[in-house]
């Protein structure tokens, strides 16, 4: 009888112990993670947010170098290891995508299995929240598109199409993401935008958070207004294709307000991370204007932008 009360104990204290390294674990990897996955001798930007579903089981969100945030069903904790899979986000994918990594305080590292069966190690590190207590007072808006040539802008990617014709940037077909030598930080952005009947680009704020522009019949995170794979729009105009919209965006560290036609269709809302097609997974720093040139023809014009006074 004392030895199955000393067994009991005993089972009891590993039992205790268990738990209570796995509910440190599971507050370690809580949070949200910039990632960054070298592939190729490349570094591409991801991103991870994990957080609680019900007392124990570790649910998130994935962004995976393009795309749009994913949905985590399922984290698997094993000390200080964890997993999870990803089901396929386009038809051609043939399989899950796989994570594994390996958490050591503030940073976490691993490996990803792609779809195709291609690993790449990856690291990250906690994201920075960018909170800020007070609204800027705002310069006067400036034009950064000068409606003659692309001075203070530059194409990255594919062949670049994009001209300068009669005040309008043009994308003429898909080819080159185009973006500012300038960077910045917390800004006030005008910019109006037509799209083709099934046309497809989207505005880049930092060169890390996508606004979408879309030929788009309802809102959703994926559709015209939205903050891509996060944030959707309230409402969206009654023809969308050939006719020539307005964005009025404000972005305050990580709080992104869109006004579209006059109608504020996302009012002071958190993006929680970057979205699919960033330029880096470096939160804290200016980045670029981007419109994304890798979709479909597209045209914008009256591009001017308003920073907080120093």
């Amino acid at each position: 009888m004392f030895s199955n009360l000393i067994t009991k104990f005993a089972f009891t204290v590993l039992l205790c112990c268990a738990i209570t390294v796995n509910t440190l674990v599971a507050k370690g990897i809580d949070g949200r993670w910039n990632i960054n996955v070298v592939k190729n001798e490349k570094t591409y930007p991801a991103w991870l947010e994990v957080y609680h579903s019900g007392m124990s089981q570790k649910v998130g969100k994935f962004v995976y170098i393009v795309g749009s945030a994913r949905p985590i069903s399922k984290i698997t904790l094993n000390g200080n290891k964890f997993s999870f899979s990803i089901p396929p986000q386009w038809d051609r994918e043939p399989n899950d995508l796989v994570v594994e990594g390996e958490i050591n305080g503030d940073v976490i590292s691993g490996k990803v299995k792609e779809p195709n069966g291609n690993e790449y190690k990856w690291t990250g590190t906690r994201a920075p929240k960018m909170i800020k207590t007070t609204e800027p007072k705002w310069t006067k808006f400036r034009s950064i598109f000068n409606g003659k040539n692309l001075d203070g802008w530059y194409a990255e990617g594919n062949a670049n199409n994009w001209i300068a014709q009669n005040g309008i940037l043009k994308n003429t077909k898909s080819g080159a993401n185009l973006l500012t030598n300038e960077k910045f930080t917390d800004f006030k952005m005008r910019i109006e935008f037509k799209v083709p009947k099934g046309g497809n680009s989207g505005i880049y704020l930092r060169g890390r958070y996508e606004v979408q522009v879309a030929d788009s019949d309802e809102p959703s995170v994926v559709n015209l207004g939205g903050v891509y794979g996060f944030i959707k729009a309230l409402e969206l105009p009654a023809k969308v294709p050939d006719v020539w919209h307005i964005y009025d965006i404000t972005i305050v560290g990580r709080v992104v307000t869109v006004v579209l036609n006059g109608k504020t269709i996302i009012s002071m809302a958190e993006i929680p991370g970057i979205t699919g097609g960033a330029i880096d997974s470096d939160e804290a720093s200016p980045g670029p204007i981007y419109l994304q040139g890798d979709h479909t023809a597209v045209e914008y014009r009256n591009i001017q932008i308003a920073v907080p006074k120093m």
